[in-house]
This record gives C-alpha cells, sequence and structure tokens, in this order.
C-alpha cells in the first residue's frame, strides 16, 4: 500500500509511541482529531495500525494481510458508486446552489453535451461567491467552476482503496466517476458516469465491518 505524507507520519509516530490515542496523534501533527479520521481508518482496516478501545493505536509488526484489506482490494469504485448531480455551465450561481441543497450533495458536476465533463463546483466556491455585491441570478456557474484538467477524478474499475486515497489526500468530499472516449477532433473526453463521495466510503467501512462481526 503505498502511503500519503501525513499517513507515513501517522504510522512513524504509532510507531515511537505505541500506545497512543487518535487525540495524541493529532496534537502531534497540529491537526484536529476529525481531519485524521479517515487516514487512521484506512491505516487500520488496511492492517497497518491496530486500534484499542480505551487504549489507544499499536503499529502492527505483522506482515500478514489483513482480511479486510483482502476485501478492500477486490472492491471496484462502480460497485459503489452513486448517481451523478449534474449541472450545465450556463446556469446561474443562484440555480446551483439551489441544486446543491436540494439534492443534499457537496459538489456538483458540471457537463455539457453527452455529459461530458467540463467543470465541478464545490460548496465552498458557493459560499464564496455569495460575498460581495455578485449577483447571483445573474452570473454563470462557468465563472466560478473548477476546469478541466485541474479535475480529481476516478473510473468505475479502480479499486476504492485508491478512490478513498484521493479523497483524502486531495481533501475533497466527490469524485467523479468517467469514463474516456475520444471526440470528434480526436481529443480525449470524460463521460461522466457517477460520483464517488466521503458518504459512500463510510457506508462501505459499515458494511465491511458488519460483514467482519458476522464472520
Amino acid at each position: 500500500m503505498e502511503f500519503t505524507e501525513r499517513q507515513a507520519r501517522i504510522v512513524e509516530i504509532v510507531k515511537n509511541s505505541s500506545p497512543i490515542t487518535g487525540e495524541q496523534i493529532a496534537a502531534k501533527l497540529d491537526l484536529t482529531r476529525a481531519t485524521l479520521r479517515p487516514d487512521l481508518t484506512i491505516l487500520t482496516m488496511a492492517g497497518v495500525l491496530e486500534a484499542r478501545p480505551r487504549v489507544g493505536y499499536f503499529y502492527k509488526e505483522k506482515k500478514k494481510t489483513s482480511p479486510y484489506m483482502d476485501r478492500l482490494r477486490q472492491l471496484r469504485v462502480g460497485d459503489f458508486k452513486s448517481l451523478p448531480i449534474s449541472i450545465r455551465e450556463n446556469i446561474s450561481i443562484y440555480d446551483a446552489i439551489v441544486t446543491m441543497f436540494t439534492q443534499n450533495v457537496g459538489s456538483l458536476t458540471v457537463v455539457g453535451e453527452g455529459q461530458t465533463l467540463r467543470g465541478m463546483v464545490s460548496r465552498k466556491d458557493l459560499l464564496k461567491s455569495t460575498l460581495g455585491k455578485t449577483d447571483l441570478q445573474q452570473v454563470p456557474v462557468s465563472i466560478i467552476m473548477t476546469r478541466m484538467p485541474n479535475i480529481i477524478m476516478t473510473t468505475a474499475d479502480e479499486p476504492v482503496l485508491e478512490a478513498a486515497r484521493k479523497l483524502t489526500l486531495h481533501q475533497i468530499d466527490t469524485l467523479p466517476v468517467v469514463e474516456a472516449f475520444i471526440d470528434e477532433k480526436g481529443e480525449e473526453r470524460y463521460e461522466v458516469i457517477g460520483r464517488f463521495t466521503k458518504t459512500n466510503v463510510t457506508k462501505l467501512f459499515v458494511q465491511i465491518g458488519s460483514l467482519g462481526a458476522q464472520s
């Protein structure tokens, strides 16, 4: 498993200070416990760390693969992705805000013809746009969206563990799930076929944990 820089630091801290609580790890990194929770979950599920209630985290010296890790490696994004919540880039920022809150999502995918990926809009993007005197009903969402190629994506056949790593590494809540194709000009484009979110990851961990409890 390839660690992010922060995950590698967590492992080193636990190696040197076992047992150590999540709060103590967060203090050493000058971060909040909530910020570290996804990293600690991934490292524990991967069998690198062991969590003991009311004691803390231990580094696992054994090289034997965790059964949870074996399950994770077999799972693909396509099995857990959600339906995409998409908008067109010419709609107003106001309409984008309405869509985000009525659909109860943290990010919106901006698409063109044929569900071609054009950009992404996050809750933070929309919040920033409300500052100042911007007429939200007149300004198109294309003004504030993150455009291609600066979008972190995933595919249906990517391992869920790698997709979860992208969410953690880039501190985002949604990855558009795409299929690549070549357009009439010979350029590579991406069709949006779903979304993979932190909520999907949480549901996945709960499902795996439930299976483990039954075995």
